[in-house]
């Protein structure tokens, strides 16, 4: 039985399961797509760019090795509360830093605090969701996780972003950024609001006798250790980095091909274009990918799946070969080329989120090990993302996408021969003897 705040009235799980996942997707896709197209639009380079803002996704990555605390201290709801409120100070603040000087250093370092925060969030609200659904649940809303999470980008890197582009026109670069910066702000203290009171109430707290520092330490050495000892996980880590491989090179550099001017092989869209392009033509593309993918897995099992997500993930690169080859004029092949990617993007990636719940995760430690999990697929995104820029600088974007595709070709093979060393029907109880 799932209660809210009060203790007393049963709440249905998607009111509280689209709200946390859009609050979990907003940092990240802010630091890692949206900050870069404000920047380039603030006159830093792309290597800039896309270096620092991959770095500081580094948090993503670390998450795990503070997760045992969050399962101790406190209670997942708590963190929920209070690392949103943080996140709503922080986006004010960035806003703030953009007046200054140096506000490229001033604002990178803030989003490396925001980007903390946020990989704290992701811990406790994929504690939430894998505490309170069993695993019949978690496969019927993971399609609906997946969608709310990347709202969050079609959203921020659509709406916003072209809202961002409507008021450059008026107020200029600097202040039209600002006043985004501040709605972020706002969101993330209305959310903490919504979440203080919808949240599921958790049975109990840790008990005070089991908080010492020296179980602390005893926790985390146990959580590492049996993370890293499960069931052919080397095969498993392996997966979860390079299934996202190629999509970490796009996905720095699509915004800023698409700003760049046609003379050095980019689109030249505007900013509010490129907010109309992700907001309009991507996000239905992208929910309607995902909501289907949960219910194709549901009714094949994810087992038999995966091949086909991995495809409809990996193969949609195209389009932006194609696109850096013909440079359409139009924006109607740019809107069409965005909606295959995206559906894509959405069928394919619900298959490696249910992947780590239901084959990394299982266990006495399954919050701490999905955050390892989650972790190490960071590593997929940001160490390609960060050397992006670089490369497309050398190469240019024509060759760029070229490699994009060709960064494909180890997800394909990882995911022949993935293993599943759990039953997909197995029980949970059986699974933490």
């Amino acid at each position: 039985m799932i209660k809210n705040n009060s203790g007393n009235r049963l709440v249905n799980p998607i009111l509280w399961i689209s709200t946390l996942y859009f609050a979990m997707g907003m940092p990240f896709v802010t630091i890692n797509a949206v900050s870069g197209i404000m920047y380039k639009d603030m006159g830093i380079s792309d290597s800039k760019i896309t270096f620092w803002t991959a770095l500081i996704m580094f948090s993503w990555t670390l998450k795990p090795l503070w997760s045992p605390f969050l399962e101790i201290y406190k209670t997942k709801k708590f963190f929920v509360v209070f690392t949103q409120f943080a996140i709503g100070i922080l986006f004010a603040l960035v806003a703030l830093s953009l007046q200054l000087p140096d506000f490229f250093k001033y604002s990178i370092a803030l989003f490396a605090v925001v980007a903390f925060c946020g990989a704290t969030h992701d811990v406790v609200a994929d504690g939430t969701y894998i505490g309170f659904l069993t695993n019949k649940e978690q496969a019927k809303y993971i399609g609906w996780q997946g969608a709310f999470y990347n709202l969050a980008k079609i959203i921020s890197s659509g709406a916003l972003v072209y809202f961002a582009g409507v008021l450059e026109k008026t107020k200029g670069v600097t202040h039209a950024w600002m006043l985004i910066m501040g709605i972020y702000a706002l969101l993330f203290f209305a959310l903490a609001v919504y979440h203080y009171f919808i949240l599921p109430k958790e049975e109990r707290e840790v008990p005070k006798e089991e908080k010492s520092a020296r179980n602390v330490r005893k926790e985390l050495l146990e959580v590492i250790t049996s993370f890293f000892t499960k069931r052919k996980i080397i095969w498993s880590i392996l997966f979860i980095i390079l299934y996202r491989f190629a999509e970490g090179f796009a996905i720095k550099i699509a915004p800023l091909f698409f700003k760049a001017p046609r003379s050095s092989g980019g689109l030249g869209l505007s900013t509010s274009e490129i907010g109309l392009i992700y907001g309009t033509y991507g996000s239905a593309a992208f929910i309607l990918g995902s909501v289907l993918a949960g219910y194709f897995i549901s009714a094949r099992g994810l087992k038999k799946s995966l091949i086909w997500l991995c495809c409809a993930f990996n193969i949609p690169f195209i389009v932006y070969a194609l696109l850096a080859y013909y440079q359409p004029v139009d924006l109607l092949p740019v809107g069409v080329a965005v909606v295959v990617e995206y559906f894509g993007y959405g069928f394919g990636f619900v298959g490696l989120m249910l992947y780590m719940m239901q084959q990394i995760a299982p266990g006495k430690h399954k919050t701490a090990h999905y955050a390892f999990a989650t972790g190490i697929m960071n590593l997929g995104v940001m160490i390609p993302g960060m050397f992006s820029g670089m490369i497309s600088d050398c190469i240019g974007y024509k060759m760029f996408f070229i490699w994009v595709l060709v960064a494909t070709i180890p997800a394909f093979l990882v995911t022949l021969f993935v293993p599943f060393p759990y039953l997909e029907n197995q029980k949970e109880q059986e699974i933490n003897q």
